[in-house]
């Protein structure tokens, strides 16, 4: 891993991707009460991608959108045509804060519709001031945020599956996000989700909330879509208040 210094505190630039997540449940035993066991790939090389200095820039770009925001009430300008493929072509990423290793903020766009390193200054923008599920974020809680991450979207492929153990059979926990829809209902899990919730079926029943469908839910006017993430981020250790 590469140390850099992006805020007040020594950061870690880490890229991470779960192979597999399995539980002592899934082999024997009772499934309330599991051991959990992962492989995890980590990379800082640069070799896929966003190179390391592509990431650097756009984690860069994240935090001064938030400073920026803070400052003026609204998102960090940035011109396109000042940055090289692929941060000038278009691009999809989500923006994802967490305090004190809580969620605090999670916004993104699903689809390349404007430049890579705009839709991440304004999806920074986004998850530490729009998040409807939480306040704005003060300057307080901005010092005390310890991991500012962003992911990188490939583009959605739409898969077919007439039934949820189809569906569930065609994902590939750890590497795919996935998105659904039914008229105006959607919403998406990014591959990061399944560290989290594991378990196929309550993979699934989770992500069918989120988008305001009952959770045994099943219509063949579901529509599917996967896609996989580049992600990092940058680190601080929690900071306790005293």
């Amino acid at each position: 891993m590469r140390r850099r210094r992006g805020w007040k505190h020594t950061c870690w630039i880490i890229e991470h991707r779960v192979l597999d997540h399995r539980t002592s449940g899934d082999t024997a035993g009772d499934k309330d009460r599991v051991v959990g066991y992962a492989s995890i790939w980590f990379q800082d090389s640069g070799t896929q991608g966003l190179s390391l200095g592509e990431r650097e820039v756009v984690l860069h770009v994240a935090g001064q959108s938030i400073r920026h925001g803070l400052a003026n009430g609204h998102p960090l300008s940035i011109n396109p045509d000042g940055y090289a493929p692929p941060l000038g072509e278009p691009g999809a990423s989500f923006v994802t804060l967490k305090l004190k290793n809580r969620l605090r903020g999670c916004i993104g766009s699903l689809t390349a519709q404007r430049p890579l390193v705009v839709d991440v200054a304004d999806n920074a923008f986004a998850a530490a001031f729009r998040d409807p599920r939480f306040p704005p974020l003060n300057a307080e809680e901005f010092a005390q945020i310890n991991a500012l991450e962003v992911s990188v979207l490939s583009a959605p492929t739409p898969i077919a599956a007439a039934s949820k153990e189809a569906l569930l059979a065609a994902l590939r926990p750890g590497i795919d996000g996935l998105i659904v829809r039914e008229g105006d209902k959607r919403a998406t899990f990014l591959p990061q989700v399944w560290q989290q919730v594991p378990h196929g079926p309550l993979f699934l029943e989770h992500l069918w909330r989120k988008a305001g469908l009952p959770a045994a839910h099943w219509s063949p006017k579901l529509h599917f879509w996967t896609y996989q993430t580049q992600s990092f981020a940058l680190h601080t250790p929690p900071r306790d208040r005293h």
